[in-house]
């Protein structure tokens, strides 16, 4: 069965979402040490132009002090879009682990796998590092493996204009199910890598991130290496690819805003009759909890508008 979070994403318009226990917080990350991409803003924008119809609150930092044991606190889930380098000191990292550890849910998005290269729970919670990519250029990327939001609306043999990654490693040797994987006869790149195995893996999900320490409780991690340029961001089949990705991982359930046992994350909002009904005969939508998307704003609860 769909949970209210997934069916929020799917819904056509903002009006007809269907609210979850809780709107669940999600910190977009984007600080760069290393290579910086000009479509970060494009990224941040079209993420935070559907924060309503994913029923998602959106913030977008790049001041890495954020990641503090307090703040994390508040959130479901955390992007790494296009960050690149040693973006997180050791005592922010310390609070990463241990936001991950509680349930927290990550994203990492394109190069984020050029990120954090040498930290080991990081590698293990994306999955692989980034080796190298042959130019930018079209290429067949393949839906396989089973049943996802962030690709079942795509074609089996989906043409992009991308960057395709190589890998390090293999992410399945952590557990990953790969969901998408670049078909090789389509593109040029020599040489072709084997390293990160076959079929070549463009995105994967863990069930419960590798990056995890024993004894924790693990959230969900997905990836996806695509999302290079500004016109990508500008494809409804890329942002429904995101945003299925992005809710999977809050449906977790590990959180606060679908358990009020969870650690982290926004706080949970019992669901009464009354404020069934209200929502039930309100088509507008007043009187119900509203996303928003800020920039470097605190919001740690469920904001109602």
């Amino acid at each position: 069965m769909l949970s209210p979070l997934l069916f929020s994403v799917l819904a056509p318009l903002a009006g007809s979402l269907v609210l979850a226990a809780g709107t669940p917080n999600v910190l977009i990350y984007t600080a760069t040490t290393g290579f910086r991409h000009d479509s970060i803003p494009t990224a941040v924008q079209a993420l935070q132009a559907q924060a309503e119809r994913a029923n998602v609150n959106f913030t977008h930092t790049e001041d890495g002090t954020r990641f503090n044991d307090e703040e994390l606190a508040t959130y479901d889930g955390v992007v790494f879009l296009s960050t690149t380098g040693d973006v997180l000191n050791k005592r922010q990292l310390a609070a990463f682990q241990s936001w991950l550890n509680k349930g927290g849910n990550f994203v990492g998005i394109h190069a984020a796998t050029a990120c954090l290269m040498e930290t080991d729970f990081y590698v293990r919670e994306i999955g692989a590092v980034f080796d190298y990519h042959p130019e930018f250029q079209m290429a067949t990327i393949d839906v396989i493996g089973p049943s996802h939001p962030s690709t079942d609306h795509l074609p089996k043999a989906w043409n992009v204009h991308d960057e395709i990654y190589n890998f390090q490693s293999d992410p399945r040797k952590l557990g990953a199910v790969v969901i998408l994987s670049a078909d090789m006869s389509s593109y040029v790149d020599f040489p072709q890598d084997p390293i990160q195995g076959t079929p070549h893996p463009t995105a994967w999900i863990q069930e419960r991130g590798a990056g995890v320490e024993e004894g924790g409780t693990a959230g969900r991690s997905f990836y996806t290496s695509l999302g290079h340029a500004n016109e990508t961001w500008q494809s409804d089949d890329f942002i429904n690819h995101i945003l299925g990705g992005i809710s999977w991982v809050l449906d977790s359930t590990t959180t606060r805003a679908f358990n009020a046992s969870g650690l982290v994350g926004a706080m949970y909002v019992e669901p009464t009759p009354d404020s069934d009904s209200e929502k039930e005969a309100s088509p507008t939508g007043e009187g119900m909890g509203q996303a928003v998307a800020t920039e470097d704003g605190p919001e740690g609860y469920v904001l109602l508008l």
